[in-house]
């Protein structure tokens, strides 16, 4: 189907494939559960930032916000490292884990970023801090490949 500018639409993966999506939503919520509301919201936008996904970032930005989440601290996210006192240490070392995990390279995680994080959460909570990071890049491809925007401003 074309739309008005000749471009073929894109697919809507949360009507072609609902269970992928509810099966996303339930990954998020285990997680979230485990690490709590704050962190998992700075996760998922700091991965939103990277990958570029204005839907997700615009999306979590305003939860984080109707959760009582200091505007400050979501101003410098994207500048996290030299805000060092806008995170706690706990934050920083999982902001760092989601900077490594997204721009995956080909070198992978680094020993001193992952063992960073792990001496900050409990084995569980870093299975869920990489669940977390793994769901929202998820997410974000999905945004970005379907084209999905922001609602409108007005």
């Amino acid at each position: 189907m074309a739309s008005n500018d000749g471009v073929r639409a894109r697919v809507a993966l949360v009507k072609e494939l609902p269970q992928v999506y509810e099966a996303l939503v339930g990954l998020n919520s285990l997680t979230t559960e485990i690490l709590g509301e704050r962190l998992c919201e700075l996760v998922k936008l700091r991965a939103s930032y990277l990958n570029g996904c204005a839907f997700c970032i615009d999306m979590h930005t305003r939860e984080a916000i109707e959760m009582g989440e200091d505007q400050r601290r979501l101003f410098t996210l994207a500048a996290w490292r030299e805000a060092a006192n806008h995170f706690t240490e706990a934050e920083r070392a999982a902001l760092a884990l989601v900077d490594e995990v997204t721009k995956l390279g080909e070198h992978g995680v680094s020993d001193e970023v992952y063992a960073n994080a792990a001496e900050h959460y409990s084995d569980r909570q870093m299975a869920a801090l990489i669940t977390a990071i793994g769901v929202i890049n998820v997410f974000n491809r999905i945004g970005i490949t379907t084209g999905m925007q922001p609602p409108n401003l007005r």
